[in-house]
């Protein structure tokens, strides 16, 4: 099951928020995560707060999902009130598996969140998908009903790597699928790769590098494989059926990716993604990544608004109930101190190819840098305009370097 959520203090009944962080609310962006936490089967690496039918229970279904999704939105705009963001930016419908929804729920929470707060003339829709989820029919009434942008879990295109992960598509279906999209009018397409996986062979890796390429899609994102404690993939590993991961396979494979993507027209702009041009990049991630707003509806989203982060109840049961009555369904938040706000906004831009500006570090934060930049960690100075820029030795040592300038 999936993974405990963090320890906070209580969020109020009504989910009201401190004054000072409604205050600011979208001011460096606003974007609404929507968490559909349903999947047709659990992938064995996953820990993700997602449900198949036989671990939902009762209390609830994918039938009155999105009417409980909605629920949370009319409280958001009540805990917003006077003070509502100027605009959506970003849409990310995540899971789990949005696609097993059908088109027409997606559809509607789309609309909710226009009605609500009003999406942006340029904003960014997302959906994830699954590759077998999806169809040019459901395609193309998603796109019809205001998506913008697919994200495709590919993970592989060797059958014994998608058999270790307990993917459900054969190969080739992910590729078949951004084509789909392709031809439905999707503006951006991305592609999902994992690398590491036990038994992944370097040819399988190049294989998969390869049909990315040929299926024309503008984004990749690419992740060395985490064993999480409680997957049954870490079960296996504990069992000895499986060998753990290999940290120097997964730099090679990581080489591997730069290699083949930037020779393929892509460019990197955070250590996991890579997109062919700038308007390809995401710009909801980019959000996180930079300290906007966002509200996430659904059980065990998270939410930042000002400085305040919050999550909600996990299970599907739990946060309907809670909604029913009229009350919030966040189980937990915390207020960030500036000594955590630089924290974290020292680790999230030092993943990003614009890197951060050297004057946000502390005098024992600038030394580290200097020493990062002695040892080919990160850009000269002079070549980075006064920013920390991790090179491509650096990005492979990314967690390494933030340590460093966080003394």
């Amino acid at each position: 099951m999936p993974g405990v959520l963090p320890a906070g203090e209580p969020v109020p009944a009504d989910g009201s928020l401190p004054a000072s962080a409604r205050a600011s609310v979208g001011a460096r962006g606003f974007g609404v995560y929507v968490h559909v936490p349903f999947c047709a089967s659990r992938c064995g690496y996953c820990d993700f707060n997602t449900y198949t039918a036989d671990e939902l229970g009762g209390g609830a279904s994918r039938e009155g999902y999105a009417d409980a999704v909605l629920a949370e939105l009319t409280l958001a705009a009540r805990v917003l009130g006077e003070a509502p963001p100027s605009r959506v930016d970003t849409v990310f419908v995540g899971g789990g598996t949005p696609t097993l929804l059908p088109a027409s729920d997606l559809a509607r929470i789309l609309d909710a969140i226009d009605r609500t707060w009003g999406l942006a003339a340029d904003a960014e829709v997302t959906t994830e998908a699954n590759p077998e989820s999806v169809t040019p029919t459901s395609l193309q009434e998603l796109r019809a009903a205001g998506y913008t942008r697919i994200s495709l879990g590919m993970q592989s295109a060797a059958p014994g790597v998608l058999a270790v992960l307990d993917r459900r598509h054969h190969a080739g279906r992910a590729t078949a699928a951004a084509l789909e999209a392709r031809d439905a009018g999707f503006d951006h397409v991305n592609l999902d790769l994992i690398y590491g996986t036990p038994g992944e062979r370097a040819e399988d890796f190049v294989a998969s590098l390869d049909q990315v390429v040929d299926a024309g899609v503008d984004h990749v994102s690419a992740y060395a494989l985490i064993v999480e404690d409680g997957t049954r993939l870490a079960a296996r590993m504990r069992r000895g059926e499986l060998p753990y991961p290999d940290e120097d396979v997964a730099a090679d494979r990581y080489l591997a990716a730069e290699s083949a993507l930037d020779a393929a027209g892509f460019s990197w702009y955070e250590v996991s993604n890579w997109a062919r041009t700038p308007d390809a990049r995401c710009r909801h991630n980019l959000l996180y990544w930079t300290g906007g707003d966002w509200w996430g509806l659904g059980p065990g989203a998270h939410s930042h608004v000002g400085g305040v982060r919050w999550w909600n109840v996990k299970h599907p049961a739990a946060y309907a109930k809670r909604l029913v009555t009229g009350e919030s369904p966040g189980q937990a938040r915390e207020v960030l101190t500036g000594d955590e706000a630089h924290m974290e906004e020292v680790m999230l831009r030092m993943r990003l190819a614009s890197g951060l500006p050297l004057d946000v570090l502390t005098d024992a934060g600038r030394a580290g840098a200097a020493r990062a930049v002695a040892e080919g960690l990160l850009a000269q100075p002079a070549h980075a305009a006064g920013r920390a820029v991790l090179t491509l030795r650096g990005r492979l040592l990314a967690d390494a370097v933030v340590r460093d300038l966080l003394p």
